[in-house]
């Protein structure tokens, strides 16, 4: 991975150019390493709170950080369970998922009730108007609307866990928190703007800019994939201020009114699923943003926007815990109806696996949700790990567990709910969530994006004293200085790699209780094996050094195994505090004896992957792809694809459409 730079990178310098394959633009060049500087001086770079995963990479199993299970207050839960109980009967009564589905729309009236509800301001502290809900309660509240309705369920979470409420709660300061959190907790609907036609997760060469003028920012750009853009009144704007005097310049966060003069929603974008989305694509021209509404100091707007996901993303993975959680519904219903050669389908081992797979898959995902989420709202620990791997995990897990799903269903799972009602059949909607769930693994940081998140940050350890060694621009005195520092941070954290709790058979016995199943022989195969996974890392780091961040089918698997050896560190402990609680205990140890079975082959075949792989020729295959060495196999077809560019001229200027901003009265 990159060492961390002396100080960001001035990307202002960059003379702007068009991006290769865009039909116009000024999307600044920039170099890969440039780039990743950009993005290495977002991130946070210390840790101030103790985290269990970040430990967990290195190959120390900190149990102590979880167990026993993190508690929420007595009131918080009485508000919480007051606030779902009253939600659960506005879903029940007032939403249509159906309807929203066949007109690709969230009626009106469905979004003055959740005003009316407060579930607009769920997050917002009371003093502001809001309800004030902890993340745990927040979080099965998204879990609960995004099972009747996903794409209702992602209106609530684009306008509070990335929108303005969010970064205006950690960054704002008291004179906008007054003036606009009552707006936002009642009414006011906001979105999140950061991606363009021609920049996704490489925000460096973002082009959007925001011009200094008096007490004003003059704002000029387009914005792609607006969630909530279409019908939002405020919207969190990143933007590009160019360095001048008085101005350090860099990646800005400003807040805008979405009525102002000169923003027009040119599209509304339909997508394979979540059709109510609300998401579109954004312009500004010459808009005048007060310099009062930008959010942050100048050049602080990634820090902003990546701390504000460090908690954001749980609201994914908690609507994913939804999905299994009808998944497993569904599949339980269904599998003890239909027959098959003179049995329920689920007794069939075939059907029966899929079945377990979903119910111990949905557990470990609520484990880890409700574990990350606790965490968040003690505030004890640094989440940035466990909120990415939660997401990563749940948006992963979930597909799958709808993916199978379909499965057991069989015709019946591709087949519309619409198509299954009118030939009187019930109206389950399973191809919907395959369609509606597929979205998750790019929301928010798309697969890949996140492998590359996490590794960093699961590396960090080792580039505080041996990033210098490995980076080409550090002088020999630095390599030098890096290396004695590496020489005894090794010296004493290679030894622990070697034996541990992991290997003693009656370590972790209080998650071994008479009368149930044994989860502590999976809390030592969790502590052994972080220490392996925590050697293959250095070791991985001896072999390439810089070549390191290269290799990202490895890191990829490296993060898949830390992700799993979380989830069933969280699924044991959920289990164990169940079983102290005494609700369910004893399923609850079943389920998380099958669930940490399963993970466990998973965690082999991947450890078998780190160096038994394909990466090297799948390489070389590229390279002849790219060149055009296989065009011949891609004769005998027809492509039915349009004509046009493959990403849309975001030339700055004036708009020649016709606004299609829609806010809701």
């Amino acid at each position: 991975m990159t060492a961390p730079p002396d100080k960001p990178i001035d990307t202002d310098s960059e003379a702007p150019g068009k991006a290769p394959g865009a039909s116009g633009g000024t999307t600044p060049k920039v170099t890969e390493r440039e780039a990743r500087q950009v993005a290495e001086a977002a991130r946070e770079q210390q840790w101030r709170k103790p985290s269990f995963a970040k430990e967990l990479f290195l190959g120390r199993f900190r149990l102590d950080l979880i167990h026993p299970h993190p508690q929420p207050t007595g009131e918080a839960v009485r508000r919480g369970e007051e606030f779902l109980s009253k939600l659960r009967r506005f879903c029940e009564t007032r939403i249509d998922g159906a309807r929203i589905e066949r007109e690709a729309l969230i009626p009106d009236e469905v979004v003055q009730g959740l005003r009316e509800l407060g579930a607009l301001g769920m997050k917002i502290d009371p003093r502001y108007g809001g309800l004030g809900l902890t993340q745990v309660y927040y979080n099965k509240a998204l879990s609960l609307v995004g099972s009747v309705s996903p794409a209702v369920g992602a209106l609530l979470s684009a306008h509070q866990s990335i929108g303005v409420p969010q970064p205006l709660k950690l960054f704002g300061t008291e004179e906008q928190k007054e003036r606009l959190l009552p707006r936002l907790a009642r009414h006011d609907i906001s979105a999140f703007l950061l991606t363009e036609p021609d920049v996704g997760s490489d925000p460096a060469r973002l082009a959007t800019t925001a011009v200094p003028d008096g007490d004003d920012y003059v704002l000029d750009g387009v914005k792609l994939w607006t969630t909530n853009g279409v019908v939002a009144d405020l919207l969190v704007v990143m933007a590009r201020v160019p360095r001048s005097e008085g101005h350090p310049g860099g990646i800005t966060a400003f807040v805008v009114e979405a009525a102002s003069e000169g923003v027009t929603v040119e599209n509304r974008n339909a997508f394979m699923g979540l059709r109510g989305l609300e998401n579109g694509v954004t312009r500004f021209h010459r808009v005048r943003v007060p310099a009062a509404d930008r959010i942050g100091p100048e050049g602080a707007g990634l820090k902003i926007a990546l701390t504000t996901l460090n908690t954001g993303r749980l609201s994914l993975p908690a609507m994913c815990v939804g999905a299994g959680k009808w998944c497993l519904k569904i599949a339980r219903e269904w599998s003890a109806v239909r027959e098959q050669w003179g049995r329920p389908v689920a007794r069939h081992e075939a059907v029966g696996s899929k079945i377990s797979f979903i119910a111990a898959t949905t557990f470990a995902l609520e484990a880890v949700v409700d574990l990350a989420s606790q965490m968040a709202d003690e505030d004890r620990n640094d989440i940035r790990i466990e909120a990415a791997l939660a997401k990563l995990y749940g948006s992963e897990m979930a597909w799958l567990m709808a993916d199978e799903l379909v499965q057991i269903r069989g015709g019946r799972g591709f087949e519309t709910a619409q198509s299954l009602a009118a030939r009187g059949e019930r109206a389950v909607s399973a191809e919907q969530l395959l369609r509606d769930l597929r979205i998750n693994r790019i929301f928010e940081g798309s697969t890949e994006i996140m492998h590359l998140l996490i590794a960093r940050e699961a590396v960090d350890a080792h580039l505080s004293v041996a990033g210098d060694i490995i980076d080409p621009d550090k002088p020999v005195g630095a390599k030098a200085k890096a290396g004695a520092n590496a020489a005894a941070f090794y010296a004493r954290w290679l030894p622990r790699l070697v034996a541990g709790p992991g290997q003693l058979p009656g370590a972790y016995g209080d998650f071994r209780p008479l009368g149930h199943r044994d989860l502590a022989v999976h809390l030592r195969y969790v502590e052994r094996t972080s220490r392996k996974l925590a050697r293959s890392t250095f070791y991985a780091m001896s072999r390439w050094q810089g070549r390191m961040e290269t290799k990202q089918g490895f890191l990829g698997r490296i993060v898949d195994i830390g992700a799993e050896l979380f989830a069933m560190s969280a699924a044991c402990v959920r289990a164990e505090h169940l079983r102290a609680s005494g609700d369910h205990g004893r399923e609850a140890y079943q389920l998380a004896d099958a669930f940490c079975r399963q993970a466990r082959l998973r965690v082999e075949e991947l450890f078998g992957r780190l160096w038994s792989n394909t990466d090297d020729l799948d390489r070389t295959v590229v390279r002849g792809v790219l060149s055009g060495t296989y065009t011949w196999l891609e004769e005998g077809i027809i492509d039915p694809s349009g004509e046009g560019a493959w990403i849309a001229d975001a030339t700055p200027g004036p708009t020649s459409r016709e606004n299609l901003h829609r806010p809701i009265p």
